[in-house]
């Protein structure tokens, strides 16, 4: 498998949003030997990525305006890491913070992009789903995430190869502590959806050594535990009280990454069949 160290050392990825996952996937890309530009919204960050040997910019979109160094996006490859948040009540903002965004892209040239979504797009219609489902979000998350995929997608100025990643775990993001001690917690039968840290760093990895742009990866482990089966093992080898779970199966899905191993060859790493994969 081609990895990331034959991505020329004088090309350059920047990445728009160095949370949990950008942070990470940068931390891995300078041990590779590859120059990487970081983002953050906040002045106070700007040290912490410089520590970790990010070239680090301040950059700020939103709705209505922008912050930015047009030198950030001189890159060979542009990741963009922002999350919706639908949940807190910005969901509304997302879409015209993108529409920015992609005028940016376009201003500057930038030719290589990866968009990271979520399998959130696809409902839980009680059945299997992989890249050629046609997704069917349910939630206010999901339909955002979808038009947001359109649009990057739809745009031909620019290659976009959109990630959707299931539910993350891995450093800071222990399952164990995810449903610990709660009680009558529902759909206790049905099958999880996950990927650890490890696989989203090392199918991204895949991704950029093989040039795969212009595609859509589902990232999800191939094993998919019942839920309160593996929330409950999680629990116990994290020393936290087990959760109680009703004993139903209501709506599922179990997500297939099928153009992992068809496009790129990629193997998992981590499987939720491992208590490695609980800490």
């Amino acid at each position: 498998m081609e990895s990331t160290t034959a991505f020329q050392h004088k090309n350059t990825i920047s990445i728009l949003g160095c949370g949990w996952y950008g942070l990470a996937l940068a931390k891995a890309l300078i041990n590779d030997g590859i120059k990487v530009k970081g983002s953050t919204t906040s002045e106070q960050k700007i040290a912490l990525l410089a520590d970790e040997g990010i070239e680090p910019y301040l950059v700020n979109f939103s709705a209505d305006d922008e912050t930015y160094n047009a030198d950030f996006f001189d890159c060979e490859v542009l990741f963009i890491a922002i999350p919706p948040k639908a949940r807190s009540g910005a969901g509304a903002e997302f879409i015209p913070k993108i529409q920015r965004i992609i005028s940016a892209i376009e201003r500057h040239s930038v030719k290589k992009v990866v968009f990271i979504s979520s399998t959130g797009v696809y409902a839980d219609l009680n059945c299997e789903v992989d890249e050629r489902t046609p997704p069917l979000p349910d939630t206010e998350s999901g339909k955002i995430l979808l038009e947001a995929e359109n649009l990057f997608k739809n745009d031909p100025a620019f290659k976009t190869t959109i990630i959707r990643f299931a539910g993350l775990i891995g450093p800071g993001r222990n399952p164990g502590r995810f449903f610990a001690g709660k009680k009558n917690i529902p759909n206790g039968n049905a099958p999880v959806n996950l990927i650890h840290l490890d696989d989203c760093i090392g199918l991204t990895k895949a991704i950029i050594g093989h040039h795969a742009f212009g595609y859509l990866f589902n990232g999800c482990a191939p094993d998919h535990p019942v839920k309160s089966v593996f929330y409950t093992q999680a629990a116990i080898n994290s020393g936290l009280d087990k959760p109680d779970f009703i004993d139903e199966l209501k709506e599922w899905k179990i997500v297939k990454s099928e153009n992992l191993e068809a496009i790129l060859g990629y193997q998992f790493k981590q499987h939720l069949r491992s208590s490695d994969t609980f800490a």
